[in-house]
């Protein structure tokens, strides 16, 4: 009896996989993967499209055009072809440390006024 086999190669990744890949791409200059850093805004995701709305901690982050090439680096490994993406820099709203997940919060010794 053979073992089954993952997600079929040509099956589009839900958001929750993209995010969880997602978490591969670190902020060289922080040291912590993007998602925890709540830099990821919105992941849309479509039979033929994958649409991802991201920011940085500062419009003049240096590391930002690095960052956005390993974004488009994973996505192009994961997604099946004939699946386009399009990862899109935005700055609204403009980031904060708020949108940390707890560990990166933790990790940083942020506390909220």
């Amino acid at each position: 009896m053979t073992e089954p086999s993952a997600a079929p190669l040509s099956r589009v990744p839900d958001e929750a996989q993209i995010r969880e890949a997602l978490r591969n791409v670190i902020d060289p200059e922080l040291g912590m993967n993007i998602v925890a850093l709540g830099l990821i805004y919105r992941i849309d995701v479509t039979a033929d499209k994958v649409l991802i709305d991201l920011t940085m901690t500062s419009p003049a982050c240096p590391m930002g055009d690095m960052i956005m090439e390993d974004v488009e680096r994973t996505l192009s490994e994961m997604l099946p072809s004939g699946v386009s993406f399009e990862a899109q820099l935005v700055w609204e709203p403009p980031w904060n440390p708020s949108m940390m997940d707890a560990s990166a919060k933790a990790h940083f010794g942020w506390t909220p006024d």
